[in-house]
């Protein structure tokens, strides 16, 4: 009798062996809820924040209703942010994507939006400049379905930064914000600190984006009209080092010109065109003085304009028109000078018709003059654009970035509920 309740006894301890192991088997293949809110943060040598801003996000959103992904995009950091992330990610839900073969802020953060899960996108800076605190309120502020794009802002009333920027810094970020005016009304369209919703993001068109300043990119070219700011004190920098360099600065210009092109098309090049010009202007007017001191006027004059004519040809050839630099520069050239006699013989018509048939500009010559500078310029970029400067191709080429760029996706952790694990100590 005993054996054989032992032999039921261990029969009985196998199959719900078994059964433990099909439900483990299985619930290994169920599918995890997808989150609400995706954080994105680009990453070079942040590994001494990462721990603090995890644990800062967490403690943030542990009360919120909603799951959430942490996504880090590491463009490939010789510290030790990837087992830093590893170590993390047993803990939160945090995912790790490293890039090999690209670099550069703006194009970690739209891969890293690409590989989200989450209805919305958030991003925001590793230094901790980013107040974790207010991550739900952007997320709040974004419920409104008016509101297209959400900035964590310093401008606004309630907004701050940390002592410590200076003069330079505050004046740089001044100086910025002002360039970008005609793009975007907000107070702080620099800022990094931005969140938006997945469709939103999907209807953006050539995402070409240089440097630091993704959110300005994301503002224009996603068609964002309704525009909320919430305000936050920007901190200083916890660990490491600033990236930011005189050449991200010229990377802001560069950006900041594919922006206007996109934003105003024919006229930004023509805005362009007309400042070259006036630039010539002083390579004329500065030529003539160096000349008049070893040819008299009569010689200096023509070599004075000759010189001009061909600074502006390669400042536009080199800026306003670098798309269209296939055909010979010979050919372009004489294309170029030919274009701007045109232009100023429809310069001369212009003042001189409007000064015999315009009587009250009779008495005002310079006016005149002034009204044939414009049509003369006008009528010079035109021919420049139809005739010199060909493009092959729409000037505005469509460059998608992705993630497909063969990224290698390090750690891959389950999307967890921030309410389900408020229980954790952090």
């Amino acid at each position: 009798m005993v054996p054989c309740l032992l032999y039921v006894h261990d029969i009985s301890i196998s199959v719900v062996s078994c059964l433990l192991h099909l439900f483990a088997r299985r619930t290994f293949h169920l599918k995890l809820p997808m989150p609400r809110l995706s954080i994105i943060v680009p990453t070079y040598c942040e590994a001494e924040n990462l721990p603090s801003l995890t644990q800062r996000i967490f403690v943030a959103l542990r009360d919120q209703a909603y799951d959430f992904e942490m996504i880090v995009v590491d463009d490939n950091s010789p510290d030790n942010t990837q087992e830093v992330c590893r170590q993390l990610a047993t803990e939160y839900p945090l995912r790790l994507l490293v890039r090999k073969t690209e670099r550069g802020l703006s194009s970690a953060v739209i891969a890293g939006m690409n590989v989200a899960k989450g209805e919305i996108l958030l991003c925001m800076d590793a230094d901790l400049s980013h107040p974790p605190e207010s991550v739900p309120e952007l997320v709040a502020a974004l419920e409104n379905p008016q509101i297209d794009f959400v900035i964590g802002s310093r401008y606004v009333p309630g907004g701050s930064t940390e002592d410590g920027w200076g003069l330079f810094r505050w004046l740089n970020s001044k100086i910025a914000t002002l360039m970008a005016r005609p793009l975007t009304s907000t107070s702080d369209p620099m800022a990094g600190f931005f969140c938006l919703r997945r469709d939103t993001y999907h209807a953006a068109r050539q995402l070409n984006p240089i440097g630091y300043k993704i959110g300005l990119e994301l503002l224009v070219k996603c068609g964002c009209r309704n525009i909320a700011e919430v305000p936050i004190c920007f901190a200083n920098r916890l660990h490491g080092s600033s990236k930011l360099s005189l050449r991200e600065q010229l990377n802001y210009v560069r950006h900041l010109r594919r922006l206007y092109r996109f934003r105003f098309g024919w006229l930004a090049r023509c805005v362009e065109f007309l400042m070259v010009g006036f630039s010539g202007a002083f390579i004329d007017l500065g030529s003539l003085s160096l000349l008049l001191k070893a040819i008299p006027f009569e010689w200096a004059r023509p070599v004075a304009i000759l010189t001009a004519m061909t600074w502006n040809f390669f400042l536009n050839r080199a800026f306003t028109f670098a798309g269209a630099r296939h055909d010979s520069i010979l050919r372009q050239y004489l294309g170029f000078v030919s274009a701007c006699a045109m232009g100023a013989v429809a310069n001369w018509g212009v003042s001189v018709g409007l000064m015999k048939t315009v009587s009250l500009l009779k008495d005002t010559p310079l006016t005149a003059a002034a009204a044939g500078v414009v049509v003369g310029a006008v009528f010079n970029f035109l021919l420049c654009s139809c005739f010199v400067f060909r493009y092959k191709t729409a000037p505005c080429t469509t460059v998608e970035l992705s993630s497909t760029g063969s990224p290698e996706l390090r750690v891959s952790v389950k999307s967890t509920s921030a309410a389900s694990q408020s229980g954790k100590n952090v």
